[in-house]
């Protein structure tokens, strides 16, 4: 992945477009070296290997990031603790350093805080999983980031993910002066499945009154009712597939679960709160979920809410894992950041 870029570009192959759009060389080159090696699709695989091997995926191309500090915690979830961690930049950690070195012993208070939910379909991922994202996010952003490890289907079906992240959400809302954070500054996001989940936290938290600064939906799941027609057109070829959606949905929702309760599919919110936190929606040209995160932006900017939409149109799902190979992504996640920091 190393490779100079015009290099890359003879050996992935001639140029791959769609709808107008085309695909990344360095991306294009990542999916044949995929297809050389013979790495099998996470789907295809039973379920604890299927996570590490998402897990290991996730890690290579996220690289070890630097960060300032990171330290381990359990939080509340609906039905028992569940596990956390807790990024700040070296900007903070610095400081805190320099006030205990002058003798006022002060930790900084008030910063803001992106609370993060990782993607993996609701089966897959974990705090190891988006590490290296958690780790850019915090020092690009230059705000302390609370990565949660919510329970996974199918062994904990709907609701129990949705009650994992709103209950830890309310917990860190209610401490965020423990934690050296603002209450008045926290942002909920994530990536993909962390999407869908991070946009029904920032619902209830606006129904409940509780304060939520911002959401960064990420390529978000949006609507698990319908196939619109990016889902058809990239649903094989381009890393997420209509195969690992359809596990994804049998293992999270029960057969009679209604796919167009609000909590399954926010698409479908009937009266979206007027309090509702600003959005910044990101979507991936070649992603089989790119309608329905922009279907969705619409929807929340119908209704009145402040939402900044913007589609990578080279890229595929999963784009913001790869901080560590890709130079185009790199500096996309490095853009979604800057915005994130001027909006917190």
């Amino acid at each position: 992945m190393g490779l100079p870029g015009p290099v890359q570009r003879r050996l992935a192959g001639r140029p791959v477009v769609v709808d107008g759009q085309v695909l990344d060389a360095q991306t294009q080159w990542m999916l044949r070296l995929q297809q050389w090696v013979r790495e099998p699709a996470v789907e295809t695989l039973p379920m604890e290997k299927a996570r590490e091997g998402l897990r290991r995926q996730s890690m290579l191309v996220g690289g070890r990031q630097p960060v300032g500090e990171v330290r381990e915690l359990t939080l509340p979830g609906a039905d028992g603790p569940i596990a956390a961690r807790l990024y700040a930049p070296r900007s903070q950690v610095d400081a805190a350093a320099a006030g205990a070195a002058a003798g006022d012993g002060a930790v900084a208070a008030g910063s803001p805080l992106l609370f993060f939910i990782h993607g993996g379909g609701m089966m897959y991922g974990g705090l190891d999983s988006h590490d290296a994202l958690c780790r850019f996010l915090a020092e690009r952003a230059d705000l302390r980031v609370l990565s949660v490890d919510y329970r996974l289907a199918p062994e904990h079906p709907f609701p129990a993910a949705v009650e994992d992240c709103w209950a830890s959400y309310q917990w860190v809302s209610e401490n965020a002066e423990t934690l050296g954070v603002d209450p008045e500054r926290i942002a909920v996001g994530g990536d993909s499945a962390g999407g869908y989940l991070s946009a029904v936290t920032a619902i209830l938290a606006a129904e409940a009154g509780v304060p939520v600064k911002h959401q960064m939906l990420i390529y978000p799941v949006t609507n698990m009712a319908d196939k619109s027609e990016s889902r058809h057109t990239f649903g094989e070829g381009f890393f997420l597939t209509a195969d690992f959606m359809d596990l994804a949905e049998t293992s999270y929702l029960l057969p009679d679960q209604d796919r167009r309760d609000p909590r399954v599919s926010v698409h479908f919110t009937e009266k979206i709160p007027e309090n509702l936190a600003p959005a910044s929606v990101v979507t991936a040209g070649f992603d089989p979920l790119r309608d329905e995160g922009e279907a969705y932006a619409r929807l929340l900017a119908d209704a009145g809410v402040e939402v900044d939409l913007k589609r990578y149109p080279s890229f595929v799902h999963g784009f913001a894992n790869m901080v560590g190979v890709g130079r185009a992504t790199r500096a996309a996640v490095a853009e979604i950041a800057a915005k994130l920091k001027a909006a917190v």
